[in-house]
């Protein structure tokens, strides 16, 4: 049994290399799944794939002996046409218990560029259904995710780390914004896509005055009733570069696999305005906003999830404490889990090597009534009470070591060996 994590997200790769990982449309996502199936049908797999981190969950009860570090890449490089050599040294690798209290982290917001952003729990659970429905998970996967959501509810209730300024929109808008606009009633605000994200940007920024909002989306529908929610307007998609000239606030939200807003299309649009400041906020991935757009003119704010991590950082160090809080019920939880997960791991090779043992016995006992078929009632009682008793007393040790072993949480080489020593084999 093993559970393992690859990761490629905001601490360790820049947003180019997340680009070029990231599992950008559902369409995507669904095949990635139906040729890992194909390639891994013994696997269990969960994919994780957002604005600033891919992560792929996979588990496997054959352990050592299951999907492997090389297997994850291999299948990402063969995916996604990027060669392994130009991200292997960028991803982050955990197994075991790491790769539990990884998840852990994640879904409590702990490893978010935000601290106790509540977005990530959301994309978590959105992960997992996924997942689900594509019938990638298996008893592993699920009792993990399940119990990751639960430890992120106990964070949650037990601490003050979502306090404050925690999503990314609002420390977006709340630091970046507030630093070229001093206020925001006055101000015309263009949402380019129609999902979670964008409906998040537009609760805080409807909270600091926003009266007059500007959806566009490629699905009208979808646009108008996010619109309708914040008594905006939706637009004509094909309308976008008007509202690009008209806009002060600009936030990019959609799940377009390529650049959206080239140099060229946002400078045409910027030579038929007034050249006012206009702050743009590009959270989607891969970026919709061609970064050197920001060198169009000196009255071009343009921010991507990257130039949000100082900002996260500070409001990271003002909740240390209750940082520390999480990670213990983090620690704690982790540890349970493991104690469970490996519990149930030695209970099908406990009852394995008894039944083993019996069956021999058994043969051995009937091999020699056979020899001694005299053998009174009262004296096969009396042998079988014998081979019963030694048995026992040879079965005592090894199972008593995974036992103590499994209450550690670390059973898992302890298992092979006696599969191997007992029968012959890792089973």
């Amino acid at each position: 049994m093993n559970v393992l994590v690859v990761s490629c997200n905001h601490h360790n790769a820049g947003v180019q290399l997340r680009e070029r990982l990231a599992f950008s449309s559902s369409e995507r996502l669904n095949l990635a799944y139906t040729q890992w199936r194909a390639q891994h049908p013994n696997s269990e797999i969960v994919v994780l794939s957002t604005c600033n981190r891919v992560e792929i969950y996979a588990a496997d009860e054959r352990g050592e002996d299951g999907v492997s570090f090389d297997d994850i890449t291999r299948f990402i490089s063969q995916f996604h046409d990027v060669p392994a050599d130009e991200f292997v040294s960028a991803v982050l690798a955990h197994s075991g218990a790491e790769a539990v209290s990884h998840l852990f982290q994640v879904t409590c917001s702990i490893d978010s560029m935000v601290l106790g952003e509540p977005q990530i729990v959301n994309q978590v659970k959105e992960a997992y259904r996924v997942a689900q429905e594509n019938e990638a998970c298996g008893p592993l996967t699920n009792v993990l995710f399940q119990h990751a959501l639960k430890v992120s509810a106990q964070v949650r209730t037990e601490t003050k780390l979502a306090d404050g300024r925690v999503s990314i929109a609002s420390v977006a808008v709340g630091d970046f914004g507030k630093s070229i606009f001093s206020r925001f009633d006055n101000k015309t605000v263009l949402v380019i896509g129609a999902g979670e994200m964008a409906e998040e940007t537009l609760t805080y920024l409807q909270s600091e005055g926003v009266k007059r909002i500007i959806v566009a989306n490629r699905n009208r529908d979808r646009a108008e009733r996010l619109a309708e929610k914040f008594q905006g307007e939706a637009v004509d998609f094909a309308d976008l570069d008007l509202w690009l000239s008209k806009a002060d606030v600009i936030v990019s939200t959609t799940g377009a696999s390529q650049t959206l807003i080239t140099r060229d299309r946002f400078a045409a649009a910027r030579a038929k305005s007034n050249r006012h400041p206009v702050f743009i906020l590009d959270l989607a991935a891969p970026r919709d906003f061609d970064p050197t757009i920001s060198g169009v003119d000196d009255n071009v704010f343009l921010y991507d999830i990257d130039a949000l991590e100082e900002t996260c950082e500070q409001n990271r160090q003002a909740r240390r404490a209750e940082v520390q809080k999480a990670q213990e019920i983090i620690a704690a939880q982790t540890k349970t889990f493991m104690q469970e997960i490996y519990h149930r791991a030695t209970g099908p090779v406990i009852h394995r090597l008894r039944e083993h043992w019996n069956e021999i016995s058994r043969a051995e006992l009937d091999r020699l009534y056979r020899k001694y078929p005299g053998l009174d009632s009262s004296q096969r009682e009396a042998i079988e009470g014998t081979i019963s008793r030694i048995v026992n007393k040879l079965l005592h040790p090894p199972l008593e070591a995974l036992k103590d072993e499994a209450r550690g949480g670390t059973p898992e080489g302890l298992i092979h060996a006696i599969r191997r020593l007992f029968f012959g084999r890792s089973e």
